[in-house]
């Protein structure tokens, strides 16, 4: 009798632990999902992550087009007469010294850039959101004679130069936005995290 009574202990405690062990397994595997639903998903989190851009290959006069946050990005080597002509049109510009806050500090000039020759600009039209179309050439038909290359949006007529400042009577109220980005190195480009300092 007293060996089939500790036979019998023996097994409770072996159930007991069992349905223990099972009972926390399974615990675990219905609180799973709904601790990773509270988590950012990849996808949330790529949306916001910087970008890392390699512009080694980027030639004089190329638009190199990058995705962030959903948007287009249009990162512009410009060549030495593109640079030249900013100066030439700064009387035909809504807001020529970006005095609105559509850059960070560090792109609040001349060529709205830490670097003079590369641009870095979101391709979203600040009228409605349309995406304008790379022009670089010069004085073509159907831009006038006093037109130097920029961005045209032909939804509604918006023009911008090569700097992505906002031409007068278009209607767009304002520059392209210059996004948050450093260089990581010479030919590392960084869109989405804000440095002062360049390489």
């Amino acid at each position: 009798m007293a060996d089939s009574s500790g036979e019998m202990n023996s097994r409770r405690r072996f159930l007991v632990l069992a349905t223990s062990v099972a009972g926390t397994i399974a615990g675990v595997a219905v609180a799973t999902p709904f601790v990773l639903s509270m988590m950012p998903s990849e996808r949330a989190k790529a949306a916001g992550a910087p970008v890392e851009v390699d512009i080694s290959k980027l030639e004089p006069g190329m638009l190199l087009m990058v995705e962030w946050r959903g948007k287009v990005v249009w990162v512009l080597k410009r060549t030495q007469e593109m640079l030249e002509n900013l100066k030439k049109i700064e009387n035909q510009l809504a807001d020529p010294s970006s005095e609105k806050k559509q850059q960070p500090a560090y792109a609040q000039n001349a060529t709205r850039s830490i670097k003079p020759e590369i641009l870095v600009v979101e391709g979203v039209c600040t009228h409605l959101g349309c995406s304008p179309v790379f022009r670089k050439d010069i004085a073509p038909a159907d831009l006038g004679a006093d037109w130097l290359g920029g961005f045209f949006c032909p939804c509604h007529g918006s023009k911008f130069d090569l700097a992505g400042r906002v031409y007068k009577s278009v209607p767009a109220p304002t520059n392209l936005i210059v996004p948050p980005h450093t260089y990581l190195s010479e030919n590392q480009l960084l869109i989405g995290s804000e440095s002062k300092e360049s390489v």
